[in-house]
């Protein structure tokens, strides 16, 4: 049985004191002590992991204000702070063993668009791509593009002075901010233009922007001496821009960009917004060698391209295994008889097309003459012009760099000496001699980045879960401090500082750290604003953070090697938040999108179990084994004795076990990370794990039994299902439903029944032997229909219309006799019995396959059960058959069918099922092109998750998340489509739409059979 795991991480009794007094001062926003939030919060995009005292999530500026003005008093001295935004640094940025305040909850709304003058006041929260979305219908966005921008906040844009590609011609953020709106460690506010009226400053604010002047005037020579000319360029407190060298005016907003929350909160921004390009062209030049595309950049850049990428042979193969790379495979093609090592993908953008037409062709003739001399290491290159290709190609990019992270084997490539910027002259000498370093500790690495401006981001692979590796990483990391001194660059080029802060006296020379000091004595004399990272106060012992800091690492390696591999979809988390997305109709991750809140992504989930995990292993538990205890043992009458009493203790003591199934009831197996996520986060399939494990200890809710048991008791109830209807719908069946077991809306079966539908059809009874006696010809007239239970039984229309589509295009149908799938008992974690659920499925599906006549199901999300879940818990005893979707079955045949041309004026809608699309990527294109085939128009919806996912959107704990989910792509898209148009291959999503809409979706098999 699981133990209860009831050490606590205590939060230090000042800092509840302080959040107390806080939320009695009238603070309005939400503040987070249990330890789940805390741990969410204790990682990002980096190796780190730092757990806080509390998350606090301020509604407005007057909150922040709050933040300052309560903990100024002296008994709150030692509660110190760290902003965050989206969580994407790669460098710790973030993380502090004080209080987190996370400004991208509630602080993200646009507050004014002036497209006359070409800016934009937001809050700090806003995500770079809600931004850009809010601002395009203007005919404007906001240039500092990065890989992260779909959840990265303009507040971490600006604390980081972050820049991406396009930097030669777009700059970096700092150079997009006109004024800033800031919060002081005292509370004071200060608007840095004083446009807004005059600003509630304090003593902080008046001696900063005096003291931060005087240096920048006092230590100018010294400032341009040793601040190097690059474009890429951080130094935490950006003195040498705060003073206009035409003007001779100080801009304290220099100051704060990229000073990492080290001295403000940062709350609001005005930004001016950049013209789209009305042209735009991606040259995608191919070389034999990755050191031949960095040698040939600046050929591209003296072209006068707007930004030259690149990527390595290694980051290539990476995106080729992930399902990004069906929507860019026809951009990057291979060279016949060429391996292609290396790419620079080169944009050219204007608002003159002409005047990109001419680069252009400038630049492809230029190419054409290397590659007939064999110059360069040219192989080949494609021109992409439209732009959806060229957003394609630059998405590949981006999730490219998250993929890194999913090498095989225990070594991953991570960061920490990734954003090195040299004068990009130097870079290839640089890489060269970056290389032979890693080479000579044995190491492997993948290369990307942005070569015009000298930044190439090397990630070295390590298991920073080996002492020795995690020495090694020290180790390298001073190496290349060196290395970059030598070639003219700079060691944090654009992700910031962090836990990389003991390099800044190095950089900087003892007298202008001292002046650094000073600044930081300014705006913030007691160490309350992320200490430890940039520097400390002047004249204080305070210290700053080192790369030895304490990494994700060091827990990990505290649960035994073989608990890590066996739940490596948990383990190999890096952080990189992907599952932030702010796109709503990305599929990942429905739950998180509608809450805000981190532990409710995979991100946060993974954390969770990691956790969880190190505690168990940490009380000598034998994981493992104790998950094969719940597998084979049955449940005594004692077991289910002590469930009952641990129940009633449930409420009274805590076990950290409780906030990971908080964490995990949320999730609605959708099963989309296991495909969006570039590591392949897969929480459905740990999250069974836990629920079985969990449910050894405490008892189950009814409701969960209630789905373990449907598919057995849908063909009993199949047989009056008038009676049962009529029961069903019943109010107060209904009421006393959703009061005792937890259930709504239950769907009604369908009438007449399957049954009765087939017979009037010509359907061929499955006969093994009969079926075994024809020949291979006859039986390749054959399709074999699986059922699944719920369009068997609630939508059994969709089950005749296949049959009658079979019949109309020539085929005999078979009805198979149907056999619970079990992917609901998978879902509630019943392990056990979806293990003897799928022996007896594959069983018999082995059987069947050798008839060698096609399966095909109709339902998506439980055909590719059979791939996923079943392959999952049987393994090799899975045995060898495969059932096939309905587009799968029929693409591959349309030469057997008669085409048709063109008939229908109005196109088709089709609103695919989550888990198909991410888990078969190509799906809606080969549903176009089969109903193209037919003569019919059909264009897929960019949605995200309907909400319904199996049960999840009929149990009353979860109505509101779902219908969340619903009005987030689902809504907004079938309100502005005809909706007796609408095709849904999904049966949860019918469902939902049904309940919803109050209409009845059809399948797009059924918009076929209306075709023919």
């Amino acid at each position: 049985m699981l133990p209860r795991l009831h050490l606590q991480s205590d939060v230090d009794p000042v800092v509840l004191t302080f959040l107390h007094e806080l939320k009695a001062a009238g603070f309005s926003g939400d503040i987070e002590t249990q330890y789940a939030s805390r741990l969410a919060m204790s990682t990002d995009n980096s190796v780190y992991q730092q757990l806080p005292q509390a998350v606090i999530h301020p509604k407005s500026t007057h909150d922040v204000s709050l933040i300052g003005k309560i903990s100024i008093k002296p008994e709150f001295e030692r509660v110190t702070f760290s902003p965050r935004g989206g969580g994407t640094g790669t460098n710790g940025q973030s993380l502090t063993k004080g209080v987190v305040v996370d400004l991208s909850r509630h602080m993200n709304q646009i507050l004014e668009i002036n497209p006359e003058q070409g800016w934009v006041r937001v809050q700090a929260g806003v995500i770079k791509d809600q931004l850009n979305d809010a601002v395009r219908p203007y005919g404007y966005f906001f240039s500092p593009d990065l890989s992260t921008s779909n959840r990265a906040t303009l507040g971490g844009m600006i604390n980081t002075d972050a820049s991406g590609q396009g930097s030669l011609k777009y700059g970096k953020t700092s150079d997009h901010v006109l004024s800033l709106q800031a919060v002081f460690a005292d509370g004071s506010i200060l608007e840095t233009d004083g446009s807004r009226g005059e600003p509630e400053e304090g003593e902080y604010a008046f001696v900063a922007k005096q003291v931060t002047e005087q240096v920048c005037r006092s230590k100018r020579e010294q400032i341009l001496a040793k601040f190097p000319p690059l474009n890429r360029f951080l130094t935490g407190y950006d003195l040498k821009n705060a003073l206009d060298e035409q003007s001779d005016e100080f801009n304290l907003t220099r100051v704060l960009c990229g000073a990492e929350g080290s001295l403000v909160f940062i709350t609001e921004a005005k930004l001016n917004l950049t013209p789209i390009p009305k042209a735009r062209t991606l040259v995608n030049v191919k070389y034999d060698s990755f050191d031949s595309a960095l040698r040939n950049a600046p050929l591209m850049v003296e072209a006068n391209a707007l930004s030259v990428e690149t990527v390595d042979s290694k980051v290539l193969n990476l995106a080729k295994e992930d399902i990004v790379w069906h929507s860019v495979s026809d951009l990057l093609t291979d060279v016949p008889g060429k391996e292609m090592q290396g790419i620079n993908m080169v944009e050219y953008a204007d608002q003159d097309e002409s005047t990109v037409t001419a680069l252009v062709a400038k630049l492809t003739a230029r190419l054409e003459e290397m590659m007939a001399n064999q110059q360069a290491g040219i192989i080949g290159y494609q021109v992409c012009s439209d732009l959806a290709s060229v957003n394609r190609i630059y998405n590949m990019r981006k999730k490219a760099v998250g993929l890194l992270g999913a090498a095989k084997g225990r070594a991953k490539p991570v960061a920490f000496t990734e954003d090195t910027c040299v004068p990009p002259e130097n870079l290839a000498d640089f890489i060269a001699e970056f290389r032979t370093l890693l080479d000579s500790k044995g190491l492997a690495y993948g290369m990307f980045g942005h070569v015009d401006a000298g930044v190439l981001h090397v990630r070295p692979a390590l298991d920073l879960c080996d002492p020795k590796q995690e020495l090694l990483m020290h180790e390298v990391s001073d190496e290349v401090v060196k290395l970059v001194a030598k070639y003219g660059g700079l060691m944090w080029g654009e992700h910031g500082k962090g836990y990389r802060s003991e390099y800044g006296p190095e950089f900087f020379g003892e007298a202008l750290f001292t002046e650094l000091r000073r600044v930081k004595a300014a705006f913030d004399p007691h160490n309350k604003m992320n200490p430890g990272k940039i520097c400390t106060p002047l004249n204080t012992n305070f210290e700053l953070v080192k790369v030895s800091g304490t990494k994700r690492g060091y827990f990990d390696r505290q649960i035994d090697v073989k608990v890590r591999d066996s739940f490596k979809q948990a383990m190999e988390c890096n952080g990189n938040g992907l599952c932030f997305n702010y796109d709503t109709s990305s599929p990942m991750c429905p739950s998180m999108k509608v809450t805000a809140d981190r532990r409710h992504s995979p991100k946060g989930r993974a954390g969770l179990v990691r956790e969880w995990l190190r505690q168990l292993t940490e009380q000598g538990i034998d994981i493992l084994d104790l998950e094969q205890q719940t597998l084979q043992k049955t449940a005594t009458i004692k077991t289910l004795l002590d469930r009952v009493r641990h129940r009633i203790q449930k409420n009274r003591q805590y076990d950290f076990s409780h906030e990971v199934y908080e964490a995990m009831n949320g999730c609605l197996a959708c099963k989309a990370c296991a495909s969006q996520c570039p590591i392949k986060v897969d929480v459905p399939s740990f999250r069974s794990r836990f629920l079985n494990l969990y449910h050894s200890r405490y008892p189950r809710p009814v409701k969960d039994y209630l789905v373990a048991n449907i598919e057995t008791m849908l063909p009993m109830m199949a047989k009056a299902p008038r009676v049962v209807n009529g029961v069903v719908a019943q109010k107060w069946v209904r009421s006393l439903t959703a009061a005792t077991v937890g259930y709504v809306d239950a769907p009604l079966l369908s009438v007449p029944t399957l049954a009765a539908r087939t017979r009037r059809h010509p359907v061929v009874h499955f006969d093994m032997q009969q079926l075994m006696a024809l020949s291979q010809q006859e039986r390749d007239q054959h399709v074999i229909i699986v059922q699944d239970p719920f369009t068997s039984y609630y939508d059994a229309g969709v089950v005749e219309d296949f049959v009658a589509l079979l019949v109309k295009l020539g085929k005999k149908p078979i009805l198979l006799p149907f056999k619970p799938n079990g992917k609901a008992q998978h879902i509630k974690g019943f392990l056990k019995r979806f293990r003897s659920t799928a022996e007896n499925a594959a069983g018999f599906l082995s059987q069947v396959a050798d008839l060698n006549i096609p399966m095909v199901g109709v339902d998506p999300a439980l055909v590719l059960c059979y791939r996923d879940e079943y392959v999952e818990i049987l393994g090799d005893e899975r045995g060898d058959f495969d059932v096939l979707t309905v587009h799968e079955w029929l693409l591959p045949r349309l030469n057997e069918f008669s085409p048709k041309e063109a008939g229908e004026a109005s196109p088709w809608y089709l609103l695919a099922h989550c888990t198909e699309k991410t888990k078969l990527p190509n799906a809606e294109k080969e549903w176009i092109a089969i109903f193209s085939y037919f003569g019919a128009a059909l264009h897929a919806v960019s949605v995200g998750c309907c909400g319904m996912a199996g049960t999840f959107g009929h149990e009353v704990d979860k109505l509101k998340m779902s219908k969340d989910i619903y009005a987030l792509s689902w809504q907004p898209s079938l309100d502005k489509l005809p909706k007796e148009r609408c095709l849904v291959t999904g049966y949860s999503c019918r469902s939902q739409v049904k309940r919803f809409e109050k209409i009845q979706p059809k399948h797009p098999l059924q918009a076929l059979l209306q075709l023919l």
